[in-house]
């Protein structure tokens, strides 16, 4: 059962369960507009380099709206938006600024009200660990040193300032391109959070949060305090790789990028290193760590701009990237699609996962985008696989099935995810005899003894039924 921490302060925000994360790398999504390209763009569709430029931007995600809405999504997260002189954007040289190659600020405002129009929500990439050293106030420091008013925002052990290749201040895990932010300065904390309290106050939905645990917990516990005075309904996530307990206490951040829930689906699906016993144990030991409130908000991923494309990983065997997706839409807490994985974007690690949307339908899996399509609006239209409690209901490692529900009010959906070579009749133990029974794909009406089923589970494949009581 999902843990209930009664010492939690937060709750659970509706839109945030009922979400479909859809995650645009937006220098590689769509160039709508060639007139803000960056200098020596290239041509789409070329090797993606870590320095190299598509002329993807806003414009350019606001044209595929239809194709968003079409596949089911209803919330979007993007990668910085924000001024910097890299693709992505990880090195901010203005907070307040879009970067040009993506628009104006004017253009951002109408992104998300034509986003909000279509019932699509926003979250932006809060990157406050570190900033570029083309920023305004590091670029001042390296030209005046000591005399420089923001000297005391970043960390500088000698003079004069050296360059990034051999840095002599501060900056994240040494790469001397990214300096760090002086987080306990009171006057870098007043500009960090005037730059919150802009862009929520513009009318975005959430932010995702940067390497956070390298930022002072009473400095998020204030910011996140000032985003939800703003609005209360502002989702805020945090990039955290390991137990993200402390900062999931209700008083900093909502949830996390679930990357604990990608690790074990790697392992069960693509890898076939764990049982499915093993499987429900690694879930249940993050489930564990957690309040209900979080698990419910968690953004679960099965890849990102940080990891080797899924399906890649899956070797292109469509049946394990299948029966991954399956869980993930089923599973609680909130799926997050990483773009092109639902048309079987292949790719290895940075800067490989970051290649360019394909939108030519010819070279599609369309297979598994018509997958995606399916589960995606199985999962908006059955708030019991938003909302309900999960269980496990069934754990078989010699046959390699796993069996839970998700259960609300007076109906369960129970879901069967069989690795299995062979097609098996397996019997389903309700939780008591039931007034309706269907297949969730199909929508048949399934009959049904007493408090049993049994159920033909094709080999590589899942099932799902929903039970009325």
């Amino acid at each position: 059962m999902i843990s209930q921490n009664q010492g939690s302060k937060s709750k659970v925000m509706d839109w945030v369960t009922d979400a479909v994360f859809y995650q645009i790398f937006p220098d590689r999504f769509e160039n709508g507009d060639t007139k803000n390209d960056p200098p020596n763009v290239e041509q789409w569709g070329n090797v993606p380099k870590s320095n190299n430029f598509f002329g993807g931007d806003l414009q350019g995600i606001v044209n595929k709206l239809p194709y968003l809405k079409d596949l089911g999504i209803n919330t979007m997260y993007l990668n910085p938006i924000f001024a910097a002189s890299t693709n992505h954007k990880y090195n901010a040289s203005d907070y307040l600024k879009i970067d040009s190659a993506f628009g104006t600020n004017e253009l951002f405002k109408t992104f998300v009200q034509k986003c909000h129009r279509s019932n699509i929500r926003i979250v932006i990439d809060g990157v406050f660990n570190h900033v570029g050293t083309a920023h305004w106030a590091f670029a001042d420091v390296k030209e005046k040193g000591v005399d420089s008013k923001y000297f005391s925002w970043f960390n500088i052990f000698s003079l004069p300032v050296s360059s990034p290749s051999k840095p002599n201040y501060e900056c994240w895990w040494g790469y001397g391109s990214l300096p760090k932010l002086m987080a306990q300065n009171p006057e870098v904390k007043t500009y960090l959070f005037e730059v919150a309290k802009y862009w929520t106050e513009l009318g975005i939905d959430g932010w995702r949060l940067d390497v956070p645990n390298e930022v002072p917990h009473n400095f998020w516990k204030e910011w996140c305090s000032l985003v939800k005075s703003i609005n209360p309904d502002c989702y805020i996530v945090g990039e955290l790789w390991e137990d993200a307990s402390p900062w999931l206490r209700g008083d900093e951040f909502d949830a996390t990028m679930n990357y604990k829930f990608r690790d074990a689906c790697v392992k069960f699906f693509t890898q076939d290193k764990t049982t499915p016993s093993q499987f429900d144990a690694d879930l249940a030991r993050t489930r564990a760590l957690y309040p209900a409130e979080a698990n419910f908000a968690m953004q679960n991923l099965l890849g990102s701009h940080d990891t080797e494309r899924y399906f890649t990983l899956c070797k292109k065997t469509l049946w394990r990237m299948k029966l991954s997706v399956f869980f993930q839409m089923t599973y609680v807490g909130a799926p997050m699609v990483y773009y092109g994985d639902e048309i079987g974007m292949e790719g290895g690690k940075d800067p490989d996962c970051r290649r360019t949307m394909i939108w030519d339908e010819r070279k599609w899996n369309k297979e598994l985008h018509l997958f995606y399509k399916q589960l995606i609006h199985l999962r908006n239209s059955s708030e019991v696989l938003r909302r309900g409690e999960f269980r496990i209901v069934q754990t078989d490692d010699e046959h390699e099935t796993l069996i839970y529900e998700r259960s609300l009010k007076n109906q369960s959906a129970y879901i069967i995810l069989s690795k299995n070579k062979r097609t098996r009749n397996i019997t389903l133990p309700l939780s008591a005899t039931p007034k309706q029974m269907r297949d969730g794909v199909t929508k048949e009406q399934l009959s049904f003894t007493g408090d049993k089923v049994i159920l033909q589970v094709k080999a590589h494949s899942g099932r799902l039924l929903f039970v009325n009581y």
